[in-house]
């Protein structure tokens, strides 16, 4: 029953209980019309200073503007253009989480907290250390990709696919592809999916091993993140319920309370023997915090640990914004640089196309989001009117941090900023070999000495900083740059240095965690479409399949995180470069699902939304993969350069470029070898899984197509405002059901 009050409809699905679900077509006022006019001005301004400025420097809280205005903007018209045209959200309809309730994988959750949760899953390394890698091609292509592209292609595919899983009582990506795809495409993508995704968690876990070993003061403070999130769990589900804004003070105080103990913690004589750990134990203890996270009830861990993340990350994110715009640093970096042309920088070979967008990564489209939106997320989701602000707001967020390490990089010393990045071997080690070497690129601005790197390194409480290679010190030098000129002094330089290290490690876990419970999801997924005793698998909730899919998952991304740790030449070098290039072929594979479900639901004239960004994600992702595997170039082509240090070996050479000894050596041609086969992998995966969308695209077109999986609807029975901030119609139907509870 609807009931219309001027541009309001109230719908109940019961006659007995107040309204589920408001739709309200008011329109736009003018004084809004004016000051989103006035947004789009600005932001216009802002972009026009950042793109044409030549032979000076420019501010830096010129990016700052333009990337707010864009999406401010993004977020009010084209988000809502997805939502009228393709979405279409029927809050009178039960979402997955509301049917399916059973305290442990499926709960409806609290909007404020889901969406804590879901930015803290999806906000892992890339957005922080993807565009500090590229800024070496300069600050402009950066600073657009990562904003319009996440505001037309990365919020996109999030919210879409947040909608179809949603739709289909939270199913998997690799679920769905095989549902509306077809055998061929699903069996492909299914095999192609996982395999990814147990690479993507394994490179992320590794980031936070080598983020916090022998860090007594990272390790404590994120430890403590676990208790905290299980009273957290427990005082929502028993103790207080509903009351989110008071355990979130709750939860910010005592995670203030870790991180400002913590460096005490770590000179105290028994901090310093639990906490400061190696390398392998560390990886240990975080396989056991994964399968931990995958197997216990989401609200008991999971939820509120994500959720208590967010809180580090938006409150630091928000912090370095703030401290940008009193600072006022200058970009040191130049709008294009010479490496992007050329395509031989330091920090990685290739040139601005393809390989800006493969670096930048999650910044602005990334595959592994889809995992998220097609995991958990739909499996906690209130309302389906709350999918615009979780999905693409979401996504927005975690673009403007990705702006934000793209700013601490780019305000660097660009000879300092190399003398951190560039491997090993080109530096030498030392401060005065990398001196040496920085002078050599032909960088603008004085040359630089020893002194100032060892000083630099000095300021932050390290012994040196060349060849910090990973995006992460570099990250960290830059927020302390800024966050010191604002708040301490040089005094506390070092201290938001370290702080800053240990805030990397916290936004990389949270992603780690969820994405194991996601590829749980997705291994029982596909295991029972075998059907006979597997067919149990397709329950997520059948607690010994939990059990089960999450030791294989964890054995699977355990295994390569520990062959990482202990690899001599650090295992990122196998495993990174993968990252970035499978990312984005992931993306490829959900783009292509969401676009051939948009074609099958008759919204072909709306196909171009999720289309555009998905032909260009196939461009750049296809040309990057063929570069990798076919060019001559060593610094660029997998297989090249695996010949090059095969031939080395074969001519009984025990020492040869990178490789140092016999050992190393080895270690090269297997790291060199293994990601020519799986860069060849991936490719064909996507390519096999975008053919099978176009058929079933055509034949939707013709009349012919397979049906689309659509679980049919279940009337609804709750109700929950649709964003972050209830309006006034919501406030009032909040106080009915308010009043129903307390009655009942």
């Amino acid at each position: 029953m609807t009931v219309h009050d001027k541009d309001v409809s109230y719908i109940r699905t019961d006659n007995d209980l107040p309204p589920v679900a408001i739709v309200d077509r008011s329109p736009i006022t003018t004084k809004h019309r004016i000051a989103f006019a006035i947004i789009a001005v600005i932001g216009a301004i802002a972009w026009a200073v950042i793109a044409f400025s030549r032979g000076e420097t420019v501010n830096a809280v010129w990016l700052v503007v333009a990337a707010v205005c864009t999406y401010v903007i993004g977020l009010r018209f084209y988000s809502r253009l997805v939502e009228n045209k393709i979405v279409r959200p029927r809050d009178d309809h039960a979402t997955p989480a509301e049917v399916l309730d059973d305290g442990t994988d499926y709960v409806p959750t609290d909007r404020r907290v889901l969406f804590g949760h879901h930015f803290a899953a999806i906000a892992g390394a890339g957005p922080l250390v993807g565009p500090v890698l590229a800024t070496q091609m300069g600050y402009l292509p950066c600073s657009i990709w990562i904003v319009v592209g996440a505001v037309l292609g990365g919020c996109v595919q999030d919210y879409l696919v947040l909608w179809i899983s949603t739709r289909r009582r939270g199913r998997s990506l690799g679920q769905m592809a095989r549902d509306e795809l077809g055998a061929t495409g699903g069996a492909a993508a299914l095999v192609g999916v996982f395999i990814i995704m147990l690479i993507l968690i394994a490179v992320l876990a590794m980031i936070v091993v080598k983020a916090l070993a022998e860090s007594p003061w990272g390790v404590f403070s994120i430890a403590m993140t676990i208790p905290i999130a299980i009273f957290m769990g427990c005082y929502l589900r028993f103790l207080r319920p509903g009351r989110v804004g008071e355990v979130s003070l709750i939860g910010a105080a005592l995670l203030l309370i870790s991180v400002a103990s913590g460096n005490w913690v770590a000179h105290t004589s028994w901090g310093a023997s639990w906490f400061n750990l190696s390398q392998v134990t560390l990886s240990w203890l975080i396989i056991i915090y994964g399968l931990a996270a995958s197997v216990l009830p989401v609200w008991l861990l999971l939820a509120p640990r994500d959720y208590l993340s967010t809180f580090m990350k938006v409150g630091t994110i928000a912090l370095l914004a703030v401290g940008i715009c009193i600072a006022h640093p200058l970009l040191q970096a130049p709008a294009v640089s010479q490496f992007a042309t050329r395509g031989n920088g330091p920090v990685f070979a290739g040139s601005l196309f393809p390989f800006l967008f493969i670096t930048i990564a999650c910044g602005a489209l990334s595959g592994f989001h889809s995992l998220i939106s097609s995991g958990t997320t739909p499996k906690l989701l209130e309302k389906e009117s709350q999918m615009r602000m979780i999905g693409y707001g979401g996504m927005i967020t975690e673009s403007f941090v990705a702006i934000m390490a793209l700013i601490t990089a780019a305000i660097i010393d660009q000879h300092l900023y190399f003398a951190i990045n560039a491997p090993g071997p080109q530096t030498g080690g030392t401060a005065a070999t990398a001196a040496q070497y920085v002078n050599k690129l032909g960088l603008s601005g004085a040359p630089a000495t020893a002194d100032q790197i060892s000083q630099a390194a000095s300021g932050v409480g390290e012994h040196t900083i060349v060849s910090r290679t990973g995006g992460a010190p570099t990250l960290a030098f830059g927020m302390s740059d800024v966050l010191h000129r604002v708040f301490g002094g040089e005094s506390l330089r070092a201290f938001w240095y370290h702080f800053a290290i240990m805030f990397e490690a916290l936004f990389i876990l949270t992603t780690v965690d969820a994405g194991t419970r996601v590829a749980r999801f997705m291994l029982s997924d596909g295991l029972g479409n075998f059907g006979g005793p597997l067919a149990k698998l397709k329950n997520p909730s059948w607690r010994v399949g939990a059990w089960l899919c999450s030791l294989a998952v964890v054995a699977g991304w355990g295994s390569v995180l520990l062959m990482g740790v202990t690899d001599p030449l650090g295992g990122i070098n196998t495993l990174f470069p993968l990252f970035g290039i499978a990312n984005q072929l992931l993306a490829a594979i959900a783009l292509t699902v969401v676009t051939v479900i948009v074609i099958k639901k008759g919204l072909l004239k709306w196909a171009w939304i999720p289309g555009l960004p998905l032909i260009w994600d196939l461009v750049v992702t296809l040309t990057a993969s063929w570069q990798k595997i076919f060019s001559a170039d060593p610094a660029v082509g997998y297989w090249t350069q695996h010949h090059k240090y095969l031939a080395a070996k074969n001519a009984g050479k025990t020492a040869f470029g990178s490789a140092k000894n016999a050992h190393q050596l080895d270690e090269v041609i297997r790291n060199t070898y293994i990601q020519g086969v799986l860069s060849i992998l991936f490719a064909l995966v996507v390519v096999i899984v975008f053919v099978a969308g176009i058929i079933v695209a055509i034949n939707a077109i013709r009349g012919g197509s397979r049906p689309l999986t659509e679980d049919d609807p279940v009337p609804s029975k709750r109700f929950a405002p649709a964003g972050m901030i209830p309006t006034a119609a919501e406030r009032d139907v909040q106080r009915l059901w308010d009043e129903l509870s307390r009655i009942t």
